[in-house]
């Protein structure tokens, strides 16, 4: 197979229209999901939670937060891992979650959740006769029964019923119904399509192939991510890219179109910014999300938004939304190289328009 040669912005240009960020923007939310495969669940609302901000980021001001919660409500978008997905992809889930935790050539630290749980069937059958004869519930509403705590040397330790939970997920046994104060859970049978699954090597490969379509670029191999991989395996085609070492694979749909691009800011958790090392790479880009970082040692700013111009990121708006004064606070713009009027003319247009989709006063 003949191995495509791109510059860094034929790169940047595959990856920019892959995420539905071009000119030419989406029509409707579920079309964002689908085009992206995902939207992630993060509830940090500093300016907005982040899956609202990536699909104000593609549909603009009209979009309204209302739908995302309607469409989970009525279960077309499911909540899986904190990763909401359209509800027909679940059946590329099934077999994983029925051959759960993979067999003898699984990692150890899966087969030992599988264990941890199977120790504490006491627990897992008491949730799941709860769910079914109340109906969804959080997390509190549970009893610790287990017989062996979960140990972990970080925030999880201890935390029996929630990694219950958890892996119950994986096991396809429970699903997010829905949200008060935290999750609310529920029998998947209830919230799951009754689809059926799709083998799992092919479901595998139907997944990397919806992954590299919504990256437009990627690497055949990369870190492990337990809930949402950033590789793609041996989908798509290979390429290089100029300036840039080892192989990509690319959406070879994505080789050879036009490019039409426009100003958008960025949730730090959005997937063209998500995979810091091919950001990095490709954009020559230098971010990190500081809200776990001191106040004092912060460049940027708690929740700094990328700014997206063309098909460069360019600099971060550290925007914050105070809700009780009614005001959106950007509290600085940074550029990474001075802008040009064009260039500050269409950030401060995005950030009106932000200012307007959250229905606060602008305050700079």
């Amino acid at each position: 197979m003949v191995v495509h040669e791109l510059s860094r912005t034929d790169a940047r240009r595959i990856a920019v229209r892959a995420q539905l960020l071009g000119r030419a923007r989406p029509t409707d939310l579920h079309e964002v999901v689908r085009g992206l495969t995902l939207l992630q669940n993060d509830p940090t609302n500093a300016v907005a939670p982040s899956a609202d901000l990536v699909a104000w980021s593609r549909l603009g001001s009209g979009y309204d937060r209302a739908e995302l919660a309607d469409a989970l409500a009525k279960r077309s978008l499911v909540d899986l891992r904190l990763m909401i997905r359209p509800a027909e992809d679940i059946a590329l889930y099934r077999a994983e979650m029925a051959a759960w935790p993979g067999g003898e050539d699984a990692p150890a630290w899966r087969r030992h959740q599988h264990k941890w749980l199977r120790t504490n069937e006491i627990c897992r059958q008491n949730i799941l006769t709860r769910l079914d004869i109340e109906g969804p519930l959080p997390a509190r509403a549970f009893e610790d029964t287990c017989v062996e705590p979960w140990k972990s040397s970080g925030w999880t330790n201890n935390r029996n019923v929630t990694q219950m939970l958890e892996f119950m997920v994986l096991a396809g046994d429970v699903a997010v119904a829905g949200t008060d104060k935290g999750r609310v859970w529920d029998l998947a049978e209830r919230i799951y399509p009754d689809l059926p699954a799709v083998p799992l090597a092919a479901a595998l490969r139907i997944r990397a192939e919806k992954r590299l379509r919504s990256l437009g670029i990627a690497r055949a191999k990369g870190p492990e991510c337990p809930v949402e991989p950033i590789d793609v395996g041996e989908v798509g085609e290979p390429a290089v890219v100029e300036g840039v070492r080892g192989q990509w694979r690319v959406d070879p749909e994505q080789l050879g179109q036009r490019f039409a691009g426009r100003t958008a800011l960025l949730s730090p958790l959005d997937r063209l910014v998500y995979d810091r090392k091919r950001m990095t790479e490709l954009f020559q880009f230098d971010y990190q999300l500081e809200m776990y970082k001191p106040a004092a040692k912060r460049r940027w700013g708690y929740w700094a938004l990328p700014i997206l111009y063309g098909d460069e990121l360019i600099g971060k708006v550290d925007a914050a939304a105070d809700r009780k004064a009614g005001v959106l606070r950007i509290n600085a713009v940074h550029e990474d190289e001075p802008f040009t009027k064009a260039m500050t003319a269409a950030v401060q247009k995005e950030i009106k328009d932000l200012a307007k989709w959250l229905e606060l006063e602008l305050v700079q």
